[in-house]
């Protein structure tokens, strides 16, 4: 149907008339014969354009213009008026009636009023979406503005107190390094047994403290900074070197694979090494003893360039991966093993990885090991 039209008319010639002209053209027409019949039928249902006699027998079509815009505004009203009651048409247009139509009146002229009136109706809704989704988007607006702020408050909260934890954390290790060593006095060895408990935990504390440091710093760098082109390669081999020690003591393979090709990247060395110590330490960190670590670097055309970091590790359970990167997350498989962790790496790596403009992807099989790949884009190192 192309609309639903109620015509209200005491004239059985009008109210069939009506029916005559618009059915064929696809409109579904229903009619009263009293104001106290058309109130029921709008009251029950809704219509796109009502047709309504300036006078009835129970009283003047006027009186229905306030209950039609009150059940829904954009109803179109049309009067049909006789000569004799053109001045009530005019007051009835300005009471809030579209337009009117003169009795008597010709199939063609209803056409073109109704449709002339439909199209005011589609216009008229269309506006008023239109300033829906205009009210929406401002709210949207306006709550993602709040939310960066909150973001930003947030960040610039958690540096400070990072920052202002980190000197006496850093003054008690010290205190306890000189008790641990017997410098201090001779110790007991249930006495440096619990010093070195001591220890180790503010060694946690203190990785809490520098991973909630960068993460802050990550998330704060200025959109518009620019940054320089660093080479790839030097700071791979860095990352690998820094690891060797470690990866031997758990007996794991560390193998890096590069093309001769040098590649360059507009990124701070600083971001990189921390993206990638990040990437490379969780790796050996969840890799069994005697299981393979590799870093490899690939072209993807046509200006990208890819490094992969892959283990034989614990991997993922697949409802974990959606999570990977929300702060503080660790999967139920990480929180079991005996690896401790701060469940910070991931979200470092992912804020500093955008920042560079870059791509964080995410494959893994639980048992059987993950791949952490990212994405750059190019830099001519000329």
């Amino acid at each position: 149907m192309k609309g639903n039209i109620l015509v209200v008319d005491d004239e059985l010639g009008i109210r069939r008339g009506c029916q005559r002209a618009l059915e064929p053209e696809g409109y579904n027409v229903e009619t009263a014969v009293s104001l106290q019949e058309a109130r029921q039928k709008i009251n029950s249902f809704s219509y796109d354009l009502i047709l309504l006699d300036v006078m009835m027998p129970d009283g003047r079509g006027m009186d229905l213009l306030a209950p039609i815009q009150t059940q829904d505004p954009e109803t179109v009203i049309i009067i049909i008026t006789g000569y004799a009651t053109v001045d009530l048409a005019v007051q009835a247009i300005k009471g809030g009636a579209y337009n009117f139509i003169s009795k008597p009146f010709t199939s063609d002229q209803l056409l073109l009023t109704v449709n002339q009136g439909l199209e005011k109706r589609r216009l008229s809704l269309e506006a008023r979406r239109l300033q829906a989704v205009e009210q929406q988007a401002k709210a949207l607006a306006q709550a993602k503005e709040e939310a960066e702020r909150l973001s930003e408050f947030k960040s610039r909260f958690t540096f400070i107190v990072a920052h202002e934890l980190r000197a006496p954390v850093g003054g008690a290790q010290s205190l306890l390094r000189v008790l641990t060593r017997g410098k201090a006095g001779v110790l007991t060895d249930k006495q440096r047994e619990i010093l070195q408990r001591v220890e180790t935990r503010l060694d946690q504390l203190m990785v809490l403290i520098n991973d909630l440091l960068d993460l802050a710093a990550s998330k704060t760098m200025a959109a518009d900074e620019t940054l320089p082109m660093t080479p790839l390669g030097p700071v791979l081999r860095e990352v690998m070197s820094h690891f060797a020690v470690e990866a031997e003591q758990k007996q794991i393979v560390l193998h890096y694979e590069a093309p001769a090709e040098s590649f360059v990247v507009q990124a701070t060395e600083h971001g990189l090494t921390r993206i990638f110590n990040n990437l490379v330490g969780n790796a050996i960190k969840y890799t069994p003893v005697g299981g393979v670590v590799s870093v490899s670097v690939a072209v993807v055309p046509p200006h990208n360039v890819a490094i992969t970091v892959r283990d034989t590790g614990i991997g993922i359970p697949q409802d974990a991966l959606p999570h990977l990167g929300e702060e503080f997350f660790r999967a139920e498989n990480a929180r079991q093993s005996a690896t401790i962790g701060t469940g910070l790496g991931l979200s470092i790596v992912k804020h500093m990885v955008a920042s560079f403009g870059g791509s964080l992807t995410i494959a893994s099989v639980e048992g059987q090991g993950s791949a952490f790949t990212i994405e750059f884009p190019r830099c001519n190192p000329g």
